[in-house]
């Protein structure tokens, strides 16, 4: 999806770490006071986490986003504290962790009753609309109308594009996504950490 991909990741194998074994992530939100010197507002994990139940382990850290041109007052309110969204408009910005589950060992089944469709659904109800940039043919592919900056913070992830072409990534590799159609896969039997930043645009 943003980024990040989050159907494709359904994908532990056995004794495969478990994401929420690992410390989850702390965000350090800065501003400014009455004086107008800068000040921490907060240093916690961001208000705004989701679990995708129909994909265990999958879990999205949503850190900050903006629209249009920021003011830059310091004394915006957290932004995630009103919710989220899939991707920003054209001239937005949305800043986010993934963490993808392990890749599944052989004979893994989704949780009982789930099915892709319900599991877009499921993404479209906890982050809006995330669900509508899925490709329904191809479990994973999507697409978004935004350049998207990813890093892997740990692990290691494979990115696909169309025609079967990919690219194996590891912790600290970048990504510039420029509006195509991908998927992620985690080759590892350990979560994976990506952090993506998405910019709005148009396109073209």
């Amino acid at each position: 999806m943003a980024g990040g991909s989050v159907l494709a990741a359904m994908s532990p194998p056995a004794e495969a770490k478990d994401s929420s074994e690992l410390p989850p992530p702390k965000r350090a939100l800065t501003g400014r006071d009455a004086a107008g010197k800068s000040v921490f507002k907060s240093f916690d994990v961001t208000s705004k986490v989701v679990e995708i139940d129909s994909n265990p382990g999958l879990t999205f850290y949503e850190l900050y986003m903006t629209e249009g041109v920021p003011q830059l007052t310091g004394l915006e309110p957290d932004p995630m504290l009103k919710g989220t969204v899939a991707f920003p408009g054209p001239g937005g910005t949305m800043f986010r962790l993934i963490s993808y589950p392990p890749k599944r060992p052989e004979g893994w089944k989704s949780p009982a009753g789930v099915t892709f469709k319900s599991a877009l659904e499921e993404m479209s109800e906890k982050v809006p609309r995330m669900g509508d940039h899925f490709d329904l043919s191809a479990p994973g592919m999507h697409t978004s109308d935004t350049i998207d900056y990813g890093v892997v913070v740990r692990g290691e992830m494979t990115l696909e594009l169309d025609d079967g072409q990919s690219v194996h990534l590891r912790q600290g590799d970048c990504i510039v996504q420029n509006g195509t159609r991908h998927r992620w896969r985690n080759p590892l039997p350990e979560p994976c950490l990506m952090a993506f930043i998405s910019v709005g645009g148009k396109r073209g």
